[in-house]
């Protein structure tokens, strides 16, 4: 088993104070489970390599089921069910936002008890509070995808509303969070990328995102604590904005969405890039020798030699994965990251 870095380590590399050693987060992205007969091997190997951050997810509302001591800690607790048949993404929870007074009056509280797992934190290693969906990801999955691209310009208004709602609850959160289990930062999702280009313009972005997650950044440096964003697609449009309100890690810079080699030139010495490892080619198809060229390529292109860069998955596990591809991903990452 090798030895995994410190916390300080870890926050020296996210904040660019150098580190000559490169964090290795492939686990928080792979589900040992998901590959079946191979579950057991891929515990088992898990173990035998880095595992550099510590992650807890925090128990947030799920859409419908409540647990039984609190009735309203769901966000549709004003009522209904997933419909059979439908997609995630055409669900609809609120139908119509001038009857959707009920849904911000019962908006579940972030004091609920049951927020914060119970969790044995290793002090020598860095704790991650998780949780998915953040603006874009919870408004669709209330309004469905449609009616979301079109609330900016339809019900403005409404939309500022549940994003300072969800910012409320997401602040409470961390502070519980930093207080009762000691975190030393947070990751949390918003998918807010295509495969081409963003999933709205620069100007939406500014009015109805930007300020919102700054004020997460903002209470997650507050805390003495960082804030890391998982958001698939290009979103090199927002990059600088990002970097403008202090974002301190992003996740992936997916495979085939950007340029990695502008993206690390032009923004690698201002945020921590925590390069996802392709999951779409590389693990599930490639040969051991594209997997450990993938490897070089990421670090050739990402590191600076003064951290702001870490290694994990593109995304999390799916059936067709391999568990050869991971192990070579694992040797080569420490040899060639100067692991072993």
């Amino acid at each position: 088993m090798m030895e995994n870095l410190t916390a300080q380590q870890v926050r020296d590399v996210i904040e660019g104070r150098g580190c000559t050693q490169i964090p290795v987060l492939y686990d928080l992205w792979i589900y040992p489970s998901v590959m079946e007969k191979e579950q057991a091997q891929v515990e088992a190997m898990l173990e035998k390599y880095p595992r550099d951050v510590q992650e807890v997810f925090l128990r947030f509302p799920d859409m419908y089921d409540a647990p039984e001591e609190d009735g309203d800690y769901r966000w549709a607790a004003a009522g209904g069910k997933h419909r059979e048949g439908v997609g995630l993404d055409a669900d609809v929870v609120i139908e119509d936002w001038e009857d959707a007074e009920e849904f911000f009056e019962r908006f579940p509280s972030p004091d609920y008890p049951g927020l914060i797992p119970e969790f044995q934190k290793d002090g020598e290693r860095y704790l991650l509070a998780r949780w998915w969906y953040l603006y874009f990801e919870r408004l669709w999955s209330l309004r469905g995808m449609e009616n979301a691209l079109t609330d900016f310009y339809l019900y403005p208004d409404e939309v500022h509303r549940l994003f300072g709602k969800l910012t409320d609850f997401y602040e409470r959160a961390m502070e519980r969070a930093g207080k009762e289990l000691d975190a030393d930062g947070f990751f949390a999702s918003d998918d807010i990328g295509t495969q081409n280009s963003p999933f709205f313009s620069l100007e939406i972005f500014r009015e109805f995102f930007k300020p919102y997650y700054k004020r997460l950044c903002d209470k997650a440096h507050d805390l003495g604590m960082h804030f890391w964003l998982h958001t698939c697609g290009n979103v090199e449009l927002f990059l600088e904005d990002f970097i403008e309100i202090g974002l301190d890690v992003i996740h992936p810079i997916q495979k085939g969405t950007m340029d990695e080699k502008k993206i690390a030139d032009v923004y690698g010495d201002r945020i921590c890039i925590l390069a996802g490892f392709d999951v779409q080619q590389a693990i599930p198809f490639g040969s051991p020798e594209e997997v450990r060229k993938e490897v070089r390529y990421l670090i050739d292109t990402f590191d600076r030699g003064r951290g702001r860069f870490m290694l994990t998955m593109g995304n999390g596990t799916t059936p067709d994965w391999k568990k050869e591809s991971l192990e070579t991903l694992y040797e080569e990452t420490c040899a060639y990251g100067g692991r072993e």
